[in-house]
């Protein structure tokens, strides 16, 4: 998903349209993860960026994608861009603590 998000419209409210933003993304993420897994892969992980316009988006964690779009709607802005990649995720193994001998 990548896409420029519009804030300003005669009609609706700016509140009505960070929430349509949130849907679309809450969808595209769903959409996403039901998709079937190759093999030998752990879950579905995204590659996420965000900014004012697509050349200056930044790379953010997943979990950032709300705070980002409370900021764009406190400073008012008209639009911004939001980019969401889907990709294979691996998970590691955690390493086994030493045990002391006593």
């Amino acid at each position: 998903m990548k896409k420029t998000f519009k804030l300003t419209h005669p009609k609706i409210k700016v509140a009505r349209l960070v929430e349509a933003v949130r849907y679309d993304v809450k969808k595209y993420l769903k959409r996403e993860r039901r998709k079937e897994l190759p093999e030998g892969v752990d879950y579905w992980d995204f590659d996420c960026k965000y900014g004012q316009s697509a050349e200056e988006a930044k790379e953010i964690h997943l979990s950032e994608i709300g705070k980002c779009i409370d900021e764009a709607e406190a400073q008012k802005l008209e639009s911004f861009y939001v980019e969401i990649l889907a990709k294979p995720g691996y998970r590691k193994k955690k390493s086994k603590p030493k045990e002391s001998g006593e």
